[in-house]
Parts: C-alpha cells; structure tokens; sequence
C-alpha cells in the first residue's frame, strides 16, 4: 500500500498581537512539515522562527534521496528519520544561536518547533518547546507531544493538576526552545502511518483557547482540510485570540493506482511572518 499526503496550512496573527512571530512550511515531496512559534523582543521572534523553518527544509532538500548528515549522536531507539529530524533541528538551534549572536536586538530569540517526516508508510515526530502534534484515528484525537512548560512540567510531577495549569500565569514560560542552550534536546517518536490519518500542528496560540475535544469535532465537520484550519483559527479568536495561531492539517491517504504508477505532483510552502 502507497500512502501520500494532503495538506493545509494557515497562520494568523489573532486579534491582539500586531506582528506574527509564528512561521511554518512544507514539502509534500520530501514528506517534510514544520511549525515554528518564535519569541523575543521586537522582531527577533519573527527572524527566529523562520530559521527554524528554513533550516529544517533546506537540511531535507540537501540531503535529497541520500543519507541525511549528522549532527550529534543518534538517539538510541529511533530510526535514521527521526534521528535525521533531531539532526535538522540541531543544526536551526545552532543557528538561531549565530544569528542572536551577530544581529542588535536579536539576543535571547528563540522559538518552539514541531517536526513530521513522512516515509513511505511511516511517519516520524520531534519537538521542542510547547507547540503540539496531534493525530486524529478512528474519531479520537490524541496528543503526540510533552509541552516542555514550567507548567506541564509541574502537572507531570504531581505538583499541579491540569485545570490549575490552564489558568496559571506561568503558562508561557518554556523550559526549552530553540536558542536558549547551545545544545538541544530533541523529543523523538516514531509509528506507522494508516489511512485516514490526521495530524494537527499547532502553535499554543490555537492550544491554549481551544480544548482537545473541541479541536476533533471542528476538523471532523470540516469539509476540507482548509475548511478545518479556518474554524480552528475562529475558534481560537473567539476564546480571546491573544496569541498568533498557526496551524498545518496533514491527511494520510492512499494513493490511486494511476499516481502509483505515473507519479503525482507535489505541494511546497512557506509561510512567513506577516
């Protein structure tokens, strides 16, 4: 069975912010897709985030049908894709790094970042930061990703409940992004990929306002997948809004027999800061 995706991304910069700091992009034929949600003064968030996404697609287009470089040691228990993820995602924290280092207002930029390489019939996630990948089977939604927050963090050890973590102030402090450490560790998982499939990157802007539940039954009413990312966006703008929202909806389907034998098209994007 060949497996392709479809795809739909969309960003917004919500109804408080007047800049947007979050980027995202893709490439269908590299099976390639990112969220970045990026922080810091003026317009460093902005900057910092889309050389998250910029370096993650360009380390794929690079590495084209060869072996992906390494960078770093191979994390024990998950395959070379999701090695070649964490590779790509060092070497934007690296980055992040050397331009903070070089550019007046840029000190102390950073940004989240969620990642999925899809391989034939596998898929491959990593993270870091408190941007989140969800996957939509058999009419349930389940989330991928570990927040790395003060708050998740505290809910993980027992020290608060998860109701208390939705209303904290402290909801935006993160405990890892992209530039704030010279190294970087990276939050891997692998699995195979069915039929059906959907999986939801989003920005905390989305997260933060809209409940897990209420996120299924929008995407599932939705009569695309542009459609699902529209009323996603509303819906968060109408909890308030208060952060930029972005959001990339990935389909898994399973390619007709003319596109297996002839090939299909493929869809590339990147959506800067606006």
């Amino acid at each position: 069975m060949s497996l392709s995706i479809e795809v739909s991304g969309k960003s917004d910069v919500g109804c408080v912010r007047t800049n947007n700091e979050d980027n995202f992009g893709y490439d269908t034929q590299l099976g390639i897709f990112v969220v970045c949600d990026g922080m810091g003064g003026q317009a460093a968030g902005e900057v910092a985030s889309k050389i998250g996404v910029d370096i993650v697609l360009d380390y794929f287009r690079q590495a084209g049908r060869g072996k992906y470089p390494s960078n770093g040691h191979p994390v024990e228990g998950f395959s070379d894709r999701a090695n070649a993820l964490a590779s790509a995602i060092r070497k934007a924290n690296t980055e992040v790094i050397r331009v903070a280092s070089e550019g007046t207002g840029k000190t102390g930029m950073g940004t989240t970042i969620v990642a999925v390489l899809v391989k034939e019939n596998f898929l491959s996630v990593a993270h870091v930061g408190d941007s989140r990948i969800y996957l939509i089977r058999a009419g349930a939604i389940q989330q991928l990703t570990n927040d790395h927050s003060l708050v998740m963090e505290q809910v993980r050890r027992g020290l608060m409940t998860m109701e208390e973590a939705e209303v904290s102030h402290m909801q935006n402090i993160i405990i890892r992004a992209l530039g704030s450490e010279a190294t970087v560790e990276v939050d891997l998982d692998d699995m195979v990929a069915l039929p059906g499939d959907i999986l939801l990157l989003a920005t905390d802007g989305l997260t933060k306002h809209v409940k897990d539940a209420k996120m299924l039954e929008l995407v599932q009413a939705a009569a695309s997948l542009d459609a699902a990312n529209d009323a996603l966006i509303q819906a968060a703008k109408e909890h308030g809004g208060d952060d930029n929202i972005t959001c990339i909806l990935m389909r898994v389907v399973e390619l007709p027999w003319y596109k297996r034998l002839f090939g299909g098209g493929s869809q590339e994007k990147r959506q800067n800061s606006m």
